[in-house]
């Protein structure tokens, strides 16, 4: 998805009756990477490989937790500084559970998708910036 996430969509969509709990992260471009400050962000992958992994994050999320409604949206080509690279949604019965699940789709999204970005900086530079281990939450696992 090349042009920019509607954001009021997705949260149109997880709206759901049966669900009190709604969570929607939404992961925008920052200006600052540490010191060095940032103009844009550009996202590759390919797609069928991007695509299958990202279904089977959903699934995995299905079967742990009860699940009414997902989505999980990531944009590729140049993000300007502000605007949202990534969308991940849950809707389900109660909180708790999406608050769970959203954070479960938007850490494994970075570490597991094949999607590729790099960073360009006012400074003129670029650099490829790979996906990392979700920092532990104090008692988790």
């Amino acid at each position: 998805m090349h042009e920019p996430l509607d954001v009021a969509a997705a949260d149109a969509y997880l709206r759901d009756a049966r669900c009190g709990g709604l969570n929607l992260f939404v992961g925008t471009t920052r200006q600052w990477t540490g010191t060095r400050e940032t103009v844009e962000l550009a996202y590759e992958c390919y797609e069928p490989m991007a695509i299958k992994e990202m279904q089977r994050l959903v699934d995995e999320a299905k079967a742990r937790w009860p699940i009414e409604r997902v989505c999980v949206l990531h944009r590729l080509g140049v993000v300007p500084v502000a605007e949202a690279s990534v969308v991940v949604g849950v809707a389900t019965p109660h909180r708790a559970a999406a608050f769970e699940a959203c954070r479960f789709l938007i850490d494994e999204l970075k570490v597991q998708v094949p999607i590729w970005k790099r960073e360009h900086y006012t400074d003129g530079t670029t650099e490829w910036v790979q996906g990392a281990q979700p920092p532990r939450v104090e008692g988790e696992g």
